[in-house]
């Protein structure tokens, strides 16, 4: 499904959001503090993640994914960001990373999680490989609940972006699956207590876009 639609990933991603989740993106990497160290994003899609981990001073990135068309276009863009040299490329699944442990100073994963077998597993593994100190910062879409809010959102989430999906995208299948792994995917209270079971300490988030993205954040005892 991915590979289908790798090629308008990102405008869909613009037309959704507003153009709102690069500035996310920008918030997550500045709390995982990648300066200076090696820098891990999972799940990295077509590599916006990875690349912001490299413009705020990662020495190098590994960025993971195993699908073959994003990470071709993810290539792509670090050339023409001039990053070739301190982004690399992983075909890898996030749930058994070929990293040993404690090899980065930070773990990021941008709306990806919902796309995991295990979500909990993938929080382990990401905890693995971060070294003692290092954190974990996951970026993504979260069930609204407002009573005020939450309908409205939910009929344009299931109503709308699959339209506009298949308008831009020409995929209404890949749209529809969107908004329906929103809703089964943890709260962003439960999605902390399972980040604190993967054995990070200091857990909390804040919720952004009207209370639809959360950014949680967890540190590597």
């Amino acid at each position: 499904m991915f590979g289908r639609i790798a090629r308008r990933y990102d405008l869909m991603n613009a037309v959704m959001t507003g153009g709102r989740h690069h500035a996310w993106r920008r918030l997550a990497v500045g709390e995982a503090r990648p300066a200076g160290g090696r820098a891990l994003d999972i799940c990295c899609g077509t590599g916006d993640f990875a690349l912001e981990l490299a413009r705020q001073g990662a020495a190098v990135v590994a960025g993971v994914d195993f699908g073959r068309e994003m990470l071709s276009l993810a290539a792509r863009k670090a050339q023409a960001a001039g990053l070739t040299d301190r982004v690399q490329w992983h075909l890898a699944d996030a749930l058994q990373m070929p990293f040993p442990d404690g090899a980065f100073v930070c773990a990021t994963s941008g709306f990806s999680l919902r796309n995991v077998d295990d979500v909990g597993r993938a929080l382990r593994e990401m905890a693995r490989v971060v070294a003692p100190g290092g954190r974990v910062a996951v970026l993504e879409l979260t069930p609204v609940r407002s009573r005020l809010f939450g309908p409205a959102f939910r009929a344009y989430f299931r109503g709308l972006v699959p339209l506009v999906g298949r308008l831009v995208a020409s995929d209404r299948a890949a749209y529809t699956y969107l908004p329906n792994s929103v809703r089964a995917f943890p709260t962003a209270d439960a999605l902390t207590d399972l980040m604190r079971q993967a054995g990070l300490v200091e857990v909390r988030y804040r919720l952004l876009a009207l209370s639809t993205v959360a950014l949680h954040l967890g540190v590597k005892p």
